[in-house]
């Protein structure tokens, strides 16, 4: 029997099969509790992107949120910059976008100045912006495409506009990697995913999810024009970059 028509549960009622992971269905409408057990300091991770954003939104800012699947981190930045900088969260996944519009509408107070598109994130037209986030977003992008991308993230951003990249990442050789592997599957386990469920996601995500080394990512940050990029963010294998236009 072909293995990619087999499919079983990787946790929180999601189920994939074989190098089928989607964010699409099932996914998109348990998508916030699975990722922040799945991604350690998950929320934390947005509490930092919020406070790092102090630095580049003005009030009349353009910022973008690059596969912002349920539009949490979007909504939290709108929120604390008030209704005149100008908010658009992008996915690819129509049932990510139709989630995140669903939550924007249910609040008590929804802001005007948030709006939420279904594109491919490597085509949009981008206007000028001050802060653009991409929040673990590129590690799903094909890697012959991601230069392209950060290229054009960089020419979208006015001078002195930021950059911020969080993304899983693989360690800069096979004993750290080890390390970081075990580390992480021990996370896993810990939020109540068991053996069967961490090796289904693993098969699952085989060629949907991507990582470079840290110096990787740097490395392709700088091609595109950054030279100012720091990490503000380290967790076993997950980081974060701010980069400076």
């Amino acid at each position: 029997m072909d293995t990619n028509l087999k499919v079983a549960s990787v946790g929180d009622s999601i189920v994939t099969g074989n190098a089928a992971w989607t964010f699409a269905g099932e996914t998109a409408k348990h998508f916030d509790d699975h990722v922040s057990k799945s991604v350690p300091r998950y929320a934390e991770g947005h509490e930092l992107v919020a406070e790092i954003s102090d630095f580049f939104v003005s009030a009349h800012s353009v910022c973008y949120e690059l596969g912002c699947s349920t539009g949490a981190l979007t909504r939290k930045l709108a929120r604390r910059h008030g209704p005149t900088a100008k908010w658009i969260g992008i996915d690819v996944e129509p049932d990510m976008i139709a989630q995140a519009r669903k939550t924007a509408a249910n609040e008590a107070d929804p802001m005007a100045n948030v709006n939420f598109l279904v594109d491919d994130i490597n085509l949009h037209p981008y206007e000028k912006s001050d802060l653009m986030v991409a929040y673990y977003t590129v590690q799903f992008v094909r890697p012959r495409l991601r230069q392209a991308l950060i290229d054009k993230v960089y020419e979208s951003l006015n001078w002195g506009g930021a950059f911020l990249m969080f993304e899983k990442v693989r360690a800069p050789d096979a004993r750290f990697q080890d390390i970081s592997v075990a580390l992480y599957n021990e996370y896993k386990l810990k939020q109540g995913y068991d053996c069967e469920q961490i090796m289904q996601k693993t098969r699952s995500l085989k060629g949907v999810l991507e990582p470079f080394s840290t110096a990787g990512n740097v490395d392709m940050l700088k091609r595109a024009g950054f030279s100012d990029v720091v990490t503000v963010f380290k967790h076993i294998c997950f980081e974060g970059f701010l980069c400076i236009k």
